[in-house]
């Protein structure tokens, strides 16, 4: 049997992606999630990868855009502010479909904000960050064990669609250890790469672009990216959920906020309060129609979030009542904590709200 490793999150992002197979890491130093630069500047000497630390995260994305073009696997990780300066370098991705990994380990914000651990970039990854219409598949682990397993899983689907996929994790989850099963190394997979730009000897040239002129290009490049997306969200949801079938109140968080939740969820079923749990883990796709029908039975859903409320503008369409939807949260490296849950949930039944 395997033995566990203690390590934190951002050491078990690193090692899970070496293991998938990365050899191609670019990256600019930035609170909370240095951890990862000074791990693979060490590990890819190790594996025969490439390490470089770029001058700038614009130069980051734009390095992995180059690695990419040849059918290598690449990734970069950033912190908030970092990942703000990227989304042009996404978007050019996007428009090429290459695949890419992308890591925020989200801190507070706006502007450079704080080295606190938040989740107010929820929009920027969900919604499009860069221009045109284009989007991540989103991940949102809420364990160190699921940073390790869900890096992985990146890898693949990125290779599988010819995608980006952007894993958002808060900078609690990048520091805190925790103990965690790594995959073996001989469980790392090639990309498909046929389509890859790896000279053309005995072969037809390739060509690989995103700025389209011909009349009507441009509109087919978007449709055919619809249809991709389109599946993606029939074959990618993923969700958790903790007792949330008999619950009169369903509590509704993603990332570490769904660990506090379960534990809220615990302690308010000892006060006779049945309350459940609705985690997304993708994030886009969002599990919107599993929460349509979770949320027709209670009486009260409480969204929990690190932010100002991001995405309870999604659990508020889901909703089967979007009148039902209460809101609990902190701003600017702000962590809700678990009695602050249970006592608004409290609040809410002794308004005979509930």
């Amino acid at each position: 049997m395997k033995e566990k490793e203690l390590v934190c999150g951002n050491v078990a992002l690193s090692e899970a992606a070496i293991r998938a197979g990365c050899r191609y890491y670019f990256g600019y130093p930035i609170t909370p999630q240095n951890e990862v630069t000074s791990y693979m500047s060490l590990r890819m000497d190790e594996v025969g990868g490439v390490f470089l630390q770029a001058e700038s995260e614009l130069a980051s994305i734009n390095m992995v855009f180059g690695a990419a073009l040849t059918g290598a696997k690449a990734m970069t990780t950033s912190s908030s502010p970092g990942i703000s300066l990227m989304q042009e370098g996404i978007s050019y991705l996007a428009g090429c479909e290459l695949p890419a990994v992308i890591v925020n380990v989200m801190r507070g914000g706006p502007g450079l904000g704080n080295i606190a651990p938040s989740q107010s970039d929820y929009f920027q990854a969900v919604k499009g960050g860069g221009h045109g219409d284009y989007r991540l598949l989103v991940f949102a682990p809420s364990t160190v064990q699921e940073v390790a397993d869900y890096t992985y899983t990146a890898f693949s689907k990125a290779g599988e669609y010819r995608m980006q996929v952007m894993i958002l994790m808060d900078g609690l989850l990048g520091q805190m250890m925790e103990p965690v099963y790594f995959p073996d190394m001989s469980a790392s997979f090639s990309y498909r790469n046929d389509w890859a730009l790896t000279g053309c000897e005995n072969r037809e040239p390739r060509s690989i672009k995103s700025l389209l002129l011909e009349e009507g290009a441009l509109e087919r490049h978007n449709e055919n990216l619809q249809k991709k997306y389109d599946k993606i969200r029939k074959k990618e949801v993923l969700y958790d959920t903790f007792l949330a079938d008999d619950a009169d109140v369903l509590l509704a968080a993603f990332g570490f906020c769904g660990r506090l939740c379960r534990k809220a969820v615990e302690e308010l079923r000892k006060k006779g309060i049945k309350a459940g749990l609705f985690r997304p883990i993708t994030l886009w796709p969002f599990p919107g129609e599993v929460f349509a029908g979770l949320s027709k039975k209670p009486a009260k859903i409480f969204c929990v979030e690190m932010n100002a409320g991001q995405m309870v503008e999604d659990i508020m369409l889901y909703a089967d009542d979007k009148n039902k939807v209460r809101f609990v949260g902190r701003t600017g490296g702000g962590v809700p904590s678990v009695s602050e849950i249970v006592t608004a949930v409290i609040r809410a039944r002794d308004e005979k709200n509930i």
